[in-house]
């Protein structure tokens, strides 16, 4: 298989889960501040920060309100993080590689692309901003579905493995940095069960409230749930489930000796979580750490399968 397949094969995948993450962040934080109390107010500029992109907002915005995020976030053709962006280097990376791939997972991809660039003013509005992400992130899920369902266990296979948990697991960090923030900034936190509403939205951003029920089965709180989010071995977005997902894909293919050490790396950062004051900054702190290694994990991908060309 050539290098250069390998890493389409591979970005399709992280640009594909990027696209829908970002749509599920935009979400939970549309949602939670329709249901927070008033006079509780959390600025959506903790996005920008949250994905590490203080800078390139800064260079085209002056001001940090709702409208010039989301359409940051959404719609920036000059931010490559954007979701229409995300969802552009998907198209190309396949459209290069449609070999690999069975002609109804192109379909799927083209649909999603063109929903997305002729909807994405739905995103940027309050209005059908719900329905515009929803759409989304069932558009992604499709996709991904149709590409479990046609393709081999082969190489290409282990490559897509790779870029969704890798950046699943990134994303996921981000989502509870989410929730950590919102309630640091929450001045009067003390006098409302915040927590409890901010926690909900954080599950219910990753589909994940029916499986914490099922297995932590207590209500919804800030150290269970972000123990579930980190520790759980089932779920699907569990930092733990999409790193043992990347070790099993790198197991399967050649020359993944030195791979093993940099997922160790991962797996090593342990915060203990034991009650609400565990996720303040220190808890911020700790997912950043996970971020910082994660990013490693992809260094020693690419100079390990890519680099070639």
């Amino acid at each position: 298989m050539l290098s250069s397949v390998a890493e389409r094969i591979y970005w399709a995948a992280r640009y594909l889960e990027r696209a829908e993450n970002t749509a599920r962040l935009v979400s939970v934080y549309d949602s939670l501040l329709l249901d927070l109390p008033r006079g509780i107010d959390i600025s959506w500029y903790n996005l920008v920060e949250l994905n590490s992109a203080t800078e390139a907002f800064a260079e085209h915005y002056r001001v940090r309100d709702e409208r010039n995020v989301v359409k940051f976030l959404l719609a920036d053709a000059d931010h490559g993080g954007a979701l229409v962006n995300s969802l552009r280097m998907v198209r190309e990376n396949l459209r290069t590689t449609r070999d690999v791939f069975a002609p109804e997972v192109w379909e799927f991809v083209n649909d999603l692309f063109y929903f997305a660039t002729d909807n994405v003013a739905q995103g940027t509005g309050r209005k059908l901003r719900h329905q515009f992400t929803g759409g989304i992130i069932r558009g992604c899920e499709q996709v991904n579905g149709q590409i479990a369902a046609t393709t081999s266990r082969d190489a290409p296979w282990q490559f897509i493995q790779l870029g969704r948990h890798l950046e699943r697991a990134d994303m996921t960090t981000r989502i509870l940095d989410a929730g950590a923030v919102a309630l640091l900034q929450s001045a009067e936190r003390a006098q409302v069960n915040l927590g409890q509403i901010v926690w909900g939205h954080v599950l219910r951003s990753l589909s994940a409230e029916l499986a914490y029920r099922r297995a932590v089965r207590v209500r919804v709180a800030g150290p269970e749930v972000a123990n579930f989010l980190l520790n759980d071995a089932f779920f699907p977005r569990t930092i733990r489930f999409c790193r043992e997902q990347v070790g099993s894909a790198i197991r399967l293919l050649p020359g993944s000796e030195s791979m093993l050490g940099a997922l160790e790396e991962v797996a090593a950062v342990y915060y203990p979580i034991a009650s609400v004051d565990d996720l303040g900054q220190a808890f911020r702190d700790y997912l950043n750490e996970i971020q910082i290694r994660i990013g490693t994990m992809h260094e020693r991908i690419r100079d390990a399968w890519f680099a070639q060309h």
